[in-house]
């Protein structure tokens, strides 16, 4: 097989990593080229040393190309994988730090709530140039997949605007899928799932051991009991209890997508965990990959000796991307959960929006289980995600400010906290803010700032309730040195974007 794959922001340096390993463990994709693109030529660079080294260490004959030209990169490519952060730690910054101003604590904010609006503002601009390119110069019929993050919103824009076919892609199922098997004792081969809803907001609708259907009962008890997850997991376990269902989203990411949990500052850290960024901590994703890329520059000849190693000895990951791949080009039966356009597949939610739920591909595509129906309470908390979503993207695609403010209002923890004014004033300081990378805003972008100049609400300089400490990169030696004592994943193992 000679076909060629295009990975665009492979700039991030680990997870670029991760999919290129999984990608040259199918052994039939021996011979392909895999395309590399990035607008940091710097970190280009560095990720095409490493693709480079996998490939001739393990003498194979994949041939790995980098430029910065996106569609020089794109010309022939059967394959395209987005994994880009449009604005970088510049823009998250702001997606954190200015809603903080009026009380809106985040933990990721890269999905909805005011830092993921104005994050699918910069990313659907851009994936629509993605999509363009991609008409114009890619093999034809070429596939997307789409790792970036708004999830929902991006994919749904690179669908029905960029007309090119996608699937969006996430991990969220499988982390999941992992936890509730350790927290029955059981193994995760002996477990199986039936999992739907939207990105971020899945819903573990049917779980069995062994053929056995484990019970909401049974499932709320095992987390309750377990000696850690019961304290990492007070979100996920509490709408559990209340919904019946299990959510594949980490405590901190749920909790930011819900109106409850993170609306009264006293009471946030009653709800999260500070053992890890991902259980709820103030901008705690924004802290992690700030210290990790940091690290990454640091420590980048250890990364390329790390690289050295041979693939014999990887264990290829459960992402999505090189199991459909393989699929699609061997004829092997993968079945995953998938990112794409409802159209009834989930009875009792819009048939325009996106939906991840389960599918089978094989060289026919990608096939998805229809007719599934969500408990009202998961179908009411998906629909209130979903009509942000739509107006979000529209926003993002006409440049409508008034449409935009109007997503942000309707989020449902920004609407728990804010005023209506001060949504209009949070999104104008968060327009100026990110200015260079919203060009479909240029012609609102000067009355933002006149109004700024005159604020008609008052702000304050906060923290968040749980905001922590961003570690130096001798911290972060240190931190993974004790948990390589404890025999625990080393945080360079885990850099993202």
């Amino acid at each position: 097989m000679t076909f060629k794959i295009t990975i665009i922001g492979a700039g991030s340096v680990g997870f670029t990593k991760k999919l290129c390993s999984d990608i040259l463990k199918v052994a039939e994709f021996e011979d392909i080229e895999i395309a590399l693109t990035d607008i940091n030529a710097h970190n280009l660079d560095m990720v095409a040393q490493i693709i480079r080294r996998i490939v001739d260490v393990n003498g194979l004959k994949t041939r790995v190309t980098a430029t910065t030209d996106r569609r020089r990169a794109l010309e022939g490519a059967r394959y395209i994988m987005n994994v880009v952060r449009i604005g970088g730690l510049e823009a998250f910054q702001s997606d954190i730090g200015i809603p903080l101003k009026y009380g809106v604590d985040q933990c990721v904010g890269d999905t909805i709530c005011a830092g993921g609006i104005l994050y699918a503002q910069r990313g659907i601009h851009s994936i629509l140039e993605f999509c363009q390119d991609i008409r114009e110069v890619a093999a034809p019929g070429a596939l997307l997949l789409n790792y970036a993050n708004p999830m929902a919103m991006m994919t749904w824009a690179a669908i029905d605007v960029g007309r090119v076919n996608t699937v969006g892609l996430c991990h969220g199922v499988q982390n999941g899928h992992a936890q509730i098997a350790r927290v029955l004792g059981v193994p995760k081969e002996e477990t199986d799932i039936v999992c739907s809803g939207i990105n971020h907001q899945t819903w573990y609708l049917d779980i069995r051991h062994n053929g056995r259907k484990v019970s909401r009962e049974e499932l709320t008890a095992a987390f309750e009991a377990h000696p850690v997850y019961s304290k990492q997991e007070k979100v996920r376990i509490d709408v559990l209890k209340r919904f019946g269902y299990y959510s594949t989203e980490s405590n901190g990411h749920l909790s930011e997508y819900l109106p409850w949990y993170r609306k009264r500052p006293d009471q946030i850290l009653d709800w999260i965990s500070l053992d890890e960024w991902i259980h709820g901590e103030t901008g705690g994703y924004l802290r992690y990959t700030t210290e990790n890329r940091n690290w990454f520059d640091t420590d980048f000849p250890v990364f390329l000796d790390e690289a050295g190693k041979p693939l014999s000895g990887y264990e290829r990951t459960d992402e999505h991307a090189s199991h459909i791949l393989e699929a699609l080009e061997t004829g092997r039966t993968y079945r995953g959960h998938f990112n794409v356009k409802n159209g009834g597949a989930i009875k009792n939610l819009p048939a325009d929006c996106i939906i991840e739920s389960p599918g089978f591909v094989d060289r026919f595509g990608i096939n998805m289980v229809e007719g599934i129906t969500l408990s009202d309470a998961c179908a009411a908390t998906c629909m209130a995600s979903i009509n942000v979503q739509r107006m979000g993207m529209k926003a993002a695609i006409s440049g409508d400010v008034e449409l935009l403010k109007q997503s942000v209002l309707h989020d449902p923890l920004v609407g728990a906290i804010c005023t209506p004014e001060e949504v209009w004033q949070m999104v104008d300081e968060m327009l100026v803010a990110q200015e260079k990378w919203l060009p479909q805003y240029a012609h609102a972008i000067p009355a933002a700032k006149k109004r700024l100049e005159n604020p008609k609400v008052k702000t304050r300089e906060w923290a968040g309730a749980a905001r922590q400490h961003v570690r130096n990169v001798q911290e972060m030696r240190d931190a993974d040195t004790k948990r390589k004592a404890a025999g625990k994943v080393e945080l360079g193992k885990r850099v993202m974007s």
